[in-house]
């Protein structure tokens, strides 16, 4: 009997999401930040800062990733909670691309207020969403809180905004981190009243490109509306679980590129 594409493409995706769900994939990627700590909430700050910078070479993103953590006395929620002044301006020699340390000072500012009013990242967006059930508005709800303070506008840049239509691309993979869990290890699954089914997938130039070569994703720019489009048309393989298969679409372009 001829083999279906939907059940060529299954075992497809299938297979990678086996080759690269699984430990051996930390080190090398940016979620072995958080990894290093027990702790949930240096688990919630660790995992949120290195998704923040996950653009451009990926050794390069995981050394900058730990050097953060050592700039944090690798303790990350005390600093974020306890950090002086003058701890502070030690963040200053902090640059990753265009994520320099005055950015990096109003995150960690920001990130305090967030624990101070709401008790941590995790009790925001577990919050956020039971009031919404929509991610998008959760991700709004989060943008709008995380910038409600004093801070230089400059920094805007690194959050991304999903009222205007961006992919968040970051902030989907540290949700994924944070939400999805299974046997394997890699991803956290902290944040249980969000459910698996809510996530969507973290899209950018080069998951967008293998979306599109697997016929899961049609249109051409790599915005919301794709995220939404390339995470529907893995739900057919999915329902429970569709980003899991973040890891097939990664693993896909890795033998052929060293960057996120």
């Amino acid at each position: 009997m001829e083999r279906s594409a939907d059940t060529e493409l299954r075992e497809l995706l299938e297979r990678l999401h086996d080759t690269y769900n699984r430990p051996e994939f930390i080190p090398d990627d940016p979620i072995s930040v958080p990894h290093r700590f027990t702790d949930r909430a240096d688990r919630e700050i660790a995992g949120f800062f290195a998704a923040t910078i996950a653009w451009g070479n990926r050794q390069t993103i995981v050394r900058n990733g730990h050097r953060m953590m050592r700039l944090m006395d690798d303790a990350p929620a005390d600093f974020v909670r306890n950090a002086s002044e003058r701890e502070l301006v030690g963040l200053d020699a902090f640059v990753h691309r265009t994520f320099r340390g005055c950015d990096l000072r109003d995150f960690v500012l920001a990130l305090r207020r967030i624990d101070s009013g709401w008790g941590g990242l995790g009790a925001f967006f577990e919050h956020s969403y039971a009031v919404t059930g929509d991610l998008a508005a959760t991700l709004a709800d989060f943008r709008r809180a995380f910038f409600a303070g004093e801070h230089a506008p400059r920094c805007e840049k690194h959050l991304s905004s999903v009222e205007r239509g961006a992919a968040c691309k970051r902030l989907c993979m540290f949700l994924r981190w944070m939400v999805r869990r299974d046997d394997r290890g890699v991803d956290f699954g902290l944040w249980t009243a969000i459910p698996m089914s809510a996530l969507r997938i973290p899209l950018d130039i080069h998951a967008g490109n293998v979306a599109r070569t697997l016929g899961l994703l049609t249109r051409r720019q790599n915005d919301w509306r794709a995220v939404e489009e390339t995470t529907a048309a893995l739900r057919r393989f999915d329902p429970a679980d569709p980003v899991r298969f973040d890891f097939a679409l990664f693993g896909a372009g890795i033998d052929r590129r060293l960057t996120l």
